[in-house]
């Protein structure tokens, strides 16, 4: 993922810059002291991911955000809390307050990679729903992107703010929300059985209006999911036989 660092504060961008450095699957395209000079680069040679100072001599980071014309993801790092209403009426992925640390660049970093799963990942695309066997997904996992199968996902735990996905041969933890998982994943083929958890239909074994049975794991069925999780287990029942 290319990156474009924008910021007259030469400490501030050589900060971002060393962030950028940590974290793999990002590179720096280039780094501009001012927005104009970031235009004519942005013209010349888009970027995936554009690291953006609001308060800048000549054009600021919003006026520059604006007049773009191309798809480019932005975080805005900026000492000034007044335009985060502005920023993110303007779709920005994040709005980083100085001075930033690396944890909180990571944080943003990782909705990024959410944002940016390469096509034909995601599991609301047409492909994914008509070839389940090949399908799969891409979660951060520590500072790699894993490949997980969709056919090889026994649950997903929620743990927070992270999420537990334990498959047939391993566990992955990854900093993402249940219901951004759930939103993506097929509903044909997995289900919420409960507030902490996603199961996939084709895995269950047994099942009664409390639980669930995904090979040794006892899954709950939440008091909230259970009418909804009856309906649809009966129903996929049906639609197999």
């Amino acid at each position: 993922m290319n990156c474009l660092v924008v910021d007259d504060e030469p400490l501030a961008s050589d900060l971002i810059k060393s962030y950028i450095e940590r974290v793999d699957g990002l590179v720096l395209a280039k780094s501009c002291s001012n927005a104009v000079e970031a235009m004519a680069y942005l013209n010349a040679h888009p970027v995936d991911l554009l690291f953006l100072d609001i308060q800048m001599p000549k054009i600021t980071g919003i006026d520059l955000m604006k007049s773009l014309s191309i798809k480019t993801k932005v975080i805005f790092t900026t000492a000034y809390r007044d335009y985060a209403i502005e920023a993110f009426d303007l779709d920005v992925v994040d709005y980083l307050l100085k001075p930033i640390t690396f944890e909180r660049f990571f944080k943003a970093i990782s909705k990024v990679f959410n944002f940016k799963a390469p096509e034909g990942q995601l599991a609301t695309d047409y492909n994914l729903l008509h070839n389940f066997e090949a399908s799969y997904i891409f979660l951060r996992a520590e500072r790699e992107m894993v490949k997980v199968y969709l056919k090889d996902i026994l649950y997903i735990e929620s743990l927070r703010d992270y999420v537990r996905v334990k498959t047939l041969n391993s566990q992955i933890i990854s900093y993402n929300k249940i219901s951004y998982l759930e939103q993506k994943l097929p509903e044909n083929k997995f289900i919420r059985v409960h507030r902490s958890y996603i199961v996939p239909f084709d895995q269950i074994i047994t099942f009664t209006p409390q639980t669930v049975k995904i090979r040794e794991h006892l899954i709950p069925i939440g008091r909230n999911y259970k009418n909804e999780t009856i309906k649809a287990l009966n129903k996929f029942n049906v639609m197999q036989s």
